[in-house]
């Protein structure tokens, strides 16, 4: 005769979990992410330019779009300004990584100003690019956010009247030049491959003469971010971007995971998600913009940690291993 089985094992089959095991997510973690190597010079130059003058070092605009960097550096000494004329006369002065119009170094030349460049060498390759259009005698079609410091600081490079902003296919449609015009095209570095491939096409289709540069505008670092959440997204339920508002390429980031019809949050901090948006997701795809440090990646994972057994997965599109020489006054 067969015993019977104890009672506890006949636990029926609808019994609540009493084991107090926390339900389970995955977490996709898109590679590459978070900084890029113009960031991480741009924020070497500032901690360079505190080693070697002192502080204060001052900094103009944000030198990189991402608040915790920024406080990082404020605590260091670094003091975050405007304009030039925050600046005293005996101080040193950063400029931030998106660029800067020619009008800024020519100031602080003609205020004897010890000034540092930060900007990212794949920014100033395309004000290159736009002075070499220039010496041609082409007026530049430049795409990009109106705004946006990098495009200020781009447009700044040539005079007023000889450059054009568009940002969308519908301004090209509404631009003013015929194909006898001698045109060129140049684009911000942090915007959506896509839009923009869309609006080059566009122009390409009016402007048969119109010319491009030679390689592709949008950084590595920016296609790359991209790349990464497009393989992320569709298997996700949610995808978190960390990033500030003020991102170009963070904002991006949310768009791109959007398209691929996946519900995205930009957030800066884990302090900012909300435990709702974890009703009903089994996986989250998670990524940072350019700017984002690491610490900020981990915070969020042990933030998720705190609700949920995490299962962490990386989606590797690609391996990055791009570097920036740093300014010589700060190396000599």
């Amino acid at each position: 005769m067969n015993a019977a089985f104890p009672p506890e094992q006949l636990a029926p089959e609808n019994a609540p979990d009493t084991s107090g095991k926390r339900p389970g997510l995955t977490i996709l973690i898109a590679a590459p992410r978070g900084f890029c190597a113009g960031v991480d010079r741009a924020i070497e130059i500032v901690e360079r330019a505190l080693e070697k003058y002192g502080a204060p070092v001052y900094v103009r605009h944000e030198i990189v779009h991402n608040r915790y960097v920024v406080d990082e550096l404020r605590a260091k000494g670094a003091i975050f300004v405007e304009e030039l004329d925050e600046v005293p006369g005996d101080a040193p002065v950063v400029f931030s990584a998106h660029g800067v119009p020619k009008s800024v170094p020519a100031e602080a030349e003609r205020r004897n100003l010890m000034y540092v460049d930060a900007t990212c060498p794949l920014v100033s390759k395309v004000h290159r690019q736009a002075e070499r259009q220039l010496e041609k005698d082409r007026h530049i079609i430049f795409i990009g956010h109106d705004g946006h410091p990098e495009v200020i600081g781009t447009m700044g490079q040539v005079p007023e009247g000889k450059i054009t902003l568009v940002e969308t296919v519908e301004d090209v449609a509404n631009l003013p030049f015929t194909e006898e015009d001698e045109l060129s095209f140049l684009t911000q570095t942090t915007l959506s491959v896509d839009d923009t491939h869309e609006i080059v096409a566009a122009l390409q289709a009016r402007y048969p003469q119109i010319v491009g540069p030679k390689a592709e505008d949008i950084c590595y670092a920016t296609s790359n971010r991209q790349a990464a959440v497009k393989e992320l997204a569709p298997g996700s339920d949610l995808v978190l971007v960390i990033g500030a508002p003020n991102s170009s390429n963070s904002v991006r980031l949310v768009e791109v995971a959007e398209r691929c019809g996946t519900t995205a949050k930009l957030i800066q901090r884990a302090s900012e998600i909300d435990p709702a948006w974890l009703e009903g997701v089994g996986t989250i795809g998670l990524t940072a913009g350019a700017s984002a440090p690491e610490k900020l990646v981990r915070e969020v994972v042990d933030k998720l940690a705190e609700w949920r057994e995490i299962d962490e997965r990386p989606i590797l599109v690609t391996e990055e291993k791009m570097t920036f020489k740093l300014p010589r006054q700060l190396t000599d």
